[in-house]
């Protein structure tokens, strides 16, 4: 693990990307930069913003005051400090934004599909990716918790959250998730499973009992206003990658003219899995309810990994009319889980992506250097 810090000065028009030095170019090779990598987003996107039209193997994370970025062979967290006057204050309004220096830690990626075959089948590799990302995932989010701490009393050390304390938090989240979205609505529907008389019936009604609860779950956290900058942050993520994949050069003003909505995002995957889970589930019929809760939880996995490469399939064949009419309802999605983002958050995006491209081309990649790469945006 390795860390900077960059000065955290506002950005003005015209200013440059904040880490270009440490990174070097990031533009990709001449033959990639092609008019058709940038398409005009229809009004439906917010603002008729750009879309790139390609995908890079990046993918990245929103977490407390940052961002987290994933290549190849890296990730990086780049998160926004509090200044010292900010600390004394104590206790600060979720809303308020850190006005410190941003803070850039970078760590290596050794994904397990590159040192086992079998794990690079379809589906399978599909899940290997999911628990790799949740994995990261996690840990930038303590990473960018932590950084919003004051120092320990009398040390220099950075106050940390007890590793306890996350562990437990991260294991209720997961059990939270199951339990909600996949034993609840196959409870539910169980309570009338002899009035209905059809499988056919059954698996459509706890479908549509499960896709209405995930729906109410994401609007519910869209009101939060503890987590609108989350989502500010998240915003900035998409801007970033897709500044990138459209082959221009990352300063804050090039990422703002971008969608804040992308077709790799996990919040469009969310929603694949909610309806994947209605195939997967309907040939099992209407077994007795312990085995229907059983099969519910066991199930996750195959519905993840057929989510998985569906979301994968969408984003490179993104440019294609139908496949865009089948990602519209998760692009939408996305509104509720990502805002417009400031060019201070688009900043520390930037920060965090010129990280991993400061110790990787994913311009110049190898189908070698791609064996076993599978991310999400």
């Amino acid at each position: 693990m390795s860390a900077r810090r960059v000065p955290g000065s506002p950005i003005g028009p015209g200013a440059p990307s904040v880490a270009t030095a440490a990174a070097g170019s990031v533009e990709t090779p001449p033959a990639a930069r092609r008019l058709d990598v940038l398409d005009p987003r229809s009004s439906d996107a917010g603002q008729g913003e750009l879309s790139a039209a390609r995908d890079a193997p990046l993918g990245g994370q929103a977490v407390i005051e940052g961002v987290m970025m994933r290549g190849v062979s890296n990730w990086a967290v780049a998160v926004r400090k509090p200044t010292a006057a900010q600390l004394a204050e104590g206790e600060r309004d979720p809303e308020q934004a850190a006005e410190g220096e941003i803070e850039v830690t970078t760590h290596p990626l050794d994904s397990a599909m590159k040192r086992h075959r079998i794990l690079r089948a379809p589906i399978l590799r599909g899940v290997v990716a999911l628990v790799s990302s949740m994995a990261i995932g996690f840990r930038a989010l303590e990473i960018s918790a932590n950084a919003q701490l004051p120092p320990e009393e009398g040390k220099d050390e950075q106050e940390e959250i007890p590793k306890a304390l996350w562990i437990g938090t991260i294991v209720f989240a997961l059990a939270l998730a199951i339990v909600l979205f996949f034993l609840i609505p196959v409870g539910l529907t169980s309570l009338i499973k002899h009035q209905l008389g059809s499988s056919f019936l059954f698996w459509l009604i706890e479908g549509l009992i499960r896709t209405t609860l995930f729906l109410a779950y994401m609007l519910a956290l869209s009101r939060i206003r503890d987590l609108r900058r989350v989502f500010e942050y998240h915003g900035a993520e998409h801007k970033t990658i897709s500044c990138f994949e459209a082959g221009l050069p990352l300063t804050p003003q090039n990422a703002q003219r971008f969608s804040r909505l992308h077709p790799r995002c996990g919040t469009s995957f969310l929603l694949v899995v909610m309806i994947v889970a209605i195939f997967v589930f309907a040939p099992i019929g209407l077994p007795a309810w312990y085995w229907l809760m059983a099969t519910r939880v066991l199930g996750v996995p195959l519905i993840a990994g057929i989510s998985f490469e569906l979301i994968k399939f969408a984003g490179r064949n993104r440019s294609r009319g139908w496949v865009r009419a089948v990602m519209w309802p998760g692009l939408k999605l996305q509104l509720l889980t990502t805002r417009e983002p400031d060019l201070d958050q688009l900043a520390v995006a930037i920060a965090a992506l010129e990280a991993v491209l400061a110790l990787e081309k994913p311009g110049e990649l190898t189908a070698e250097d791609l064996v076993g790469v599978e991310v999400v945006a």
